[in-house]
């Protein structure tokens, strides 16, 4: 019963599982636009809080952020209910298109990728009027921005960058703690039900594989998707191409396949044709796992395919969950430390640097020089969005339902 004053709360989580477009980064716009200034589940400071402290662990990011605003409001059980509400949309989706793999007409998410750099910017405004309030959270700010960009494709960059951050702000001693903040317990069985399903994962395909069981291609499946969510930094971007050596480079070598003929493999196209899907859809670009786990078992019939997508889906996603629901009452309680509480507005800073420099990094894939139409209209629908959020009150789905219609019409 308690459960049933979150309804509201739940079906914003629903609106947003099914309008959130432009992945992680694109997503943080969109849920600060959502949980912040129009419900107020979170203030801003607690968004840009979350962001940062999920940037330094492995995992869906945006998921972890949407999973922590759940458990701040209602605890444990409705931070696995957001949990639920926000992947099963896009991994059922996902699912859906393995057995039904084929170009897709994308012409109605024409303005799509414009508008995900209206909504990334917004969230940069946002960040910086919160967290630049002097000269060297400026200094961090402009230097990640550069960094970040010219280094965006190595996942490294974003955990170095927030600990230097951390670092140079602890330079300072003007920072001190709030007194009375209460610590949060501990629940231990989180990290050692990860660290036991890691480790009973990876005995039990090594098994399987070593003695060739038969039908061992759900162990095999399950053991490499549980230690894509365990091990992964920089979020989609970084997980499609493991994936893709995985499941569709790696499997094409001779000397594998002499060893291991049953090993796991997926056509080039197929793979090609569901990481195009997965950024015209709404929600976790980690639900491409729904979809390579569908297409893993596609050779052995309908019911194992089935149960692939659903490997996929469990198989990336807890790993995020348990990671994030330990980690985070560890670092509420560090906060209590000084050399922990100051190094807070440096890793807010870089933060910030990051969005403003995945915004510079989105606009590299949206057409906004020349003098044709299409130009001119993704121009205007990065300025529309920007401008929007910033001084309306206009939902995030409403404006995602607009570029929609936009793309339908032109």
């Amino acid at each position: 019963m308690v459960l049933l004053r979150h309804i509201p709360f739940l079906k914003a989580v629903f609106a947003h599982s099914i309008s959130a477009f432009g992945g992680p980064q694109g997503h943080m716009g969109m849920m600060m636009k959502t949980f912040c200034e129009n419900r107020r589940d979170v203030t801003k400071e607690e968004l840009l809080e979350y962001n940062s402290f999920c940037q330094l662990l492995p995992g869906a990011s945006s998921t972890q952020v949407l999973t922590l605003i759940g458990y701040k409001r209602g605890g444990v059980p409705l931070a696995v209910l957001t949990l639920l509400i926000w992947i099963l949309p896009a991994c059922i989706l996902m699912g859906i298109f393995s057995f039904y793999v084929q170009k897709t007409q994308t012409q109605i998410f024409t303005f799509i990728p414009p508008m995900a750099v209206g909504f990334l910017l917004f969230a940069a405004i946002k960040g910086l009027r919160i967290a630049i309030t002097n000269t060297i959270t400026y200094a961090i700010m402009t230097v990640t921005t550069i960094a970040t960009y010219l280094l965006f494709t190595m996942p490294w960059i974003f955990p170095v960058l927030i600990v230097l951050g951390g670092f140079v702000t602890n330079l300072s001693d003007k920072r001190i703690p709030e007194k009375g903040m209460a610590p949060k317990k501990i629940k231990w069985w989180n990290i050692w039900l990860f660290a036991i399903i890691f480790i009973a994962a990876g005995i039990t395909s090594e098994m399987a594989r070593k003695n060739n069981w038969p039908n061992r291609r759900p162990i095999n499946l399950f053991e490499n998707t549980y230690r894509f969510g365990s091990l992964v930094f920089g979020g989609g971007q970084v997980l499609i191409p493991i994936m893709y050596e995985q499941f569709v480079a790696r499997p094409q070598s001779p000397k594998l396949i002499q060893r291991n003929p049953n090993v796991i493999s997926i056509d080039k196209d197929d793979f090609y044709n569901g990481a195009g899907i997965i950024r015209a859809i709404p929600g976790p670009v980690f639900s491409i796992a729904s979809f390579a786990g569908g297409l893993a078992m596609k050779d052995m019939g309908w019911p194992y395919q089935v149960l692939g997508c659903l490997i996929g889906t469990v198989a990336i996603f807890l790993p995020s969950a348990l990671l994030v629901l330990f980690f985070f009452p560890i670092w509420h309680n560090l906060k209590r430390y000084v050399v922990v509480y100051r190094a807070m507005e440096g890793i807010n800073a870089v933060v910030v640097g990051i969005m403003f420099a995945a915004s510079f990094y989105m606009m590299k894939d949206v057409s906004l020089i020349g003098f044709d139409t299409i130009n001119f209209m993704n121009i205007g629908v990065i300025a529309a969005t920007t401008l929007l959020l910033l001084f309306t009150r206009l939902a995030a789905p409403v404006i995602v339902l607009i570029c929609l219609l936009l793309g339908w019409v032109f």
